[in-house]
């Protein structure tokens, strides 16, 4: 089932697949999508660079062996940053680039290599100091009148940074991808997350399942999993599914980006939509991610 990320759209799967990771071969990678599918996640989202600038290409070539799968699935790509790699010769160093060129060369990129006539949403995949606001709304604006780009948003961005920017775009931004989870808990305190519920906007959350920091110090590690096995035995569920239900009880409605090549762990991950932790339990595991009470 998909849920509206804005009031004017679009409408994605809550749980969304995240391609940063998946430079697979063609059929693990058909697998991999048609998995997703099955188990209620219809989008899945992209960025020019990912993969050293191929992930793109070999979804594409999914969707070139079977042109009616597009409209069964909605695509998100970003572009912004720029990797020194062969393929981008003219790339002497990284660097971000939001200028009309660049984010014209890119989408036109991604709708070749993704065998698509439209993107779903463009993202720009991090704040650029030199961005121009005014070039980048005229330049989202030309987009959507060619029905190149349907929505916009951002990825990585301040509540300041967006402010500014959809102080000039004529169409409203429809996310800002951030990273959050249970182990990284900051938007809930710094005002990103109260700033998108402001603008009545939902976010997408990058790695949502904290990159298994939580196994990463071993004292630490060996309460934090006792404490988390505990609870998922009390909803019976797994770890993962636990961790993502925690993003999904916010009000915000987060929308989480699984970045796994397991489509075991695919369809694990739409299972969280099931659940619905007791507000306790939610600021329990707050307790856990902080390392004390709430004030």
């Amino acid at each position: 089932m998909k849920e509206l990320l804005c009031a004017v759209g679009p409408r994605l799967s809550r749980i969304v697949a995240g391609a940063w990771r998946w430079k697979l071969e063609s059929n693990a990678l058909e697998q991999l999508v048609h998995a997703s599918l099955e188990a209620g996640i219809s989008s899945f989202d992209h960025a020019d660079i990912y993969g050293d600038y191929t992930n793109e290409e070999r979804f594409g070539a999914i969707l070139r062996g079977k042109t009616s799968l597009r409209d069964s699935l909605q695509l998100i790509t970003k572009c912004g940053i720029r990797l020194v790699n062969p393929s981008q010769p003219d790339n002497r160093v990284k660097h971000y680039d939001t200028s009309r060129k660049h984010i014209l060369f890119s989408v036109e990129n991604s709708l070749r290599r993704l065998a698509t006539d439209r993107l779903d949403v463009l993202l720009l995949h991090r704040p650029d100091p030199l961005m121009d606001p005014e070039e980048v709304a005229d330049t989202f604006l030309l987009l959507k009148e060619q029905g190149k780009v349907l929505y916009f948003g951002v990825s990585n961005f301040t509540p300041a940074q967006i402010e500014l920017l959809q102080k000039f775009v004529p169409v409203p931004l429809v996310t800002n991808q951030i990273e959050i989870s249970m182990f990284r808990p900051q938007p809930l305190f710094d005002g990103t997350l109260d700033s998108l519920m402001k603008l009545r906007i939902a976010p997408m959350a990058w790695s949502p399942l904290g990159g298994g920091k939580y196994f990463t110090v071993s004292g630490q590690a060996e309460g934090t999993e006792l404490h988390l096995k505990e609870m998922a035995a009390k909803y019976s569920c797994t770890i993962s599914q636990i961790l993502l239900a925690w993003l999904l009880r916010h009000p915000c409605r987060i929308f989480p980006v699984l970045g796994t090549t397991n489509p075991d762990r695919l369809k694990e991950g739409a299972g969280a939509l099931a659940i619905e932790l007791e507000r306790q339990d939610w600021f329990t595991l707050l307790k856990l991610a902080r390392g004390s009470d709430v004030p």
